[in-house]
């Protein structure tokens, strides 16, 4: 049997404001502030990858084959699932991302580890620090109804990064993004929202399944919550019997008789 498997997939985000909503609907990410708070049942997952087959990409139940698709993904997450393919296109600078992040962030990441410090530089080896970032911009920006929009987009940025590089397709660390996000995530928003987010993530659950999959496997990375509200799904007894108990308190499913396990609007009613 397999040891049990720990997700170490959720980074701390920026604090979140209205504000920032229409940035991150932009980019077609905005439904994915919902499942900030989900626990991740570290059993289940194990027990999933325990019944997953590489070769084939499915579980292999006493019933037979199962697997998650991107109609899935789509339904449970919201993302898009069509566009134009994620890939990494782009070469680190031979300066770094420094310069990058200073012209689109207006701030200067450090290369070295202050004399008092402990740890690693927040930019080293093209990745960089999303714990620093966050902290960074929360202590320079503080939101609010008189924020001036260029400073508030700055801070959605930095969100977006987080959300990307610490929830949708974190490492293992928790704490890296790798720099080739870096010219996607700083440019266009509705060119990132042209993008197939369902595509590349679904993926990268199949990568971390089969990784995971193998004796001896300790941790898995990726978007493992959606692999959770999958089996929430489709093997009900699996499930919690109130699943409102799993959100923000402030969260409008909490005020949904009978409440999806996922939140895309439009297929509420025949999902519940």
């Amino acid at each position: 049997s397999l040891i049990p498997i720990s997700h170490r997939g959720t980074c701390r985000l920026p604090r979140w404001h209205p504000r920032l909503h229409p940035y991150l609907e932009r980019a077609g990410l905005h439904n994915l502030r919902h499942f900030m708070r989900l626990d991740i049942d570290n059993d289940l997952l194990t027990a999933m990858a325990e019944r997953w087959r590489p070769e084939l990409h499915t579980f292999h139940f006493p019933e037979g084959e199962m697997t998650i698709t991107l109609k899935d993904v789509a339904i449970l997450t919201g993302l898009p699932i069509t566009g134009d393919a994620i890939i990494d296109s782009s070469r680190k600078p031979e300066d770094g991302w420094g310069p990058l992040i200073q012209e689109r962030l207006g701030f200067n990441m450090p290369t070295t580890t202050p004399v008092e410090g402990v740890g690693h530089p927040p930019l080293n080896a093209g990745q960089v620090s999303i714990p620093w970032l966050v902290d960074h911009i929360q202590l320079e920006v503080n939101i609010g109804l008189d924020t001036p929009e260029d400073q508030v987009e700055r801070y959605a940025r930095v969100y977006l990064i987080a959300l990307v590089g610490g929830f949708l397709f974190p490492d293992k660390s928790n704490k890296w993004i790798q720099g080739m996000w870096f010219p996607m995530l700083l440019g266009d928003w509705d060119e990132i929202g042209r993008k197939s987010w369902g595509s590349a993530v679904l993926a990268g659950i199949y990568r971390e399944l089969c990784t995971c999959s193998r004796l001896g496997a300790k941790q898995a990375g990726g978007a493992m919550f959606i692999l959770q509200l999958w089996a929430w799904e489709h093997l009900p007894f699996l499930a919690p019997q109130d699943p409102r108990e799993f959100w923000l308190p402030d969260d409008e499913l909490r005020f949904v008789a009978n409440p999806p396990y996922g939140f895309k609007r439009e297929t509420r009613q025949c999902m519940a």
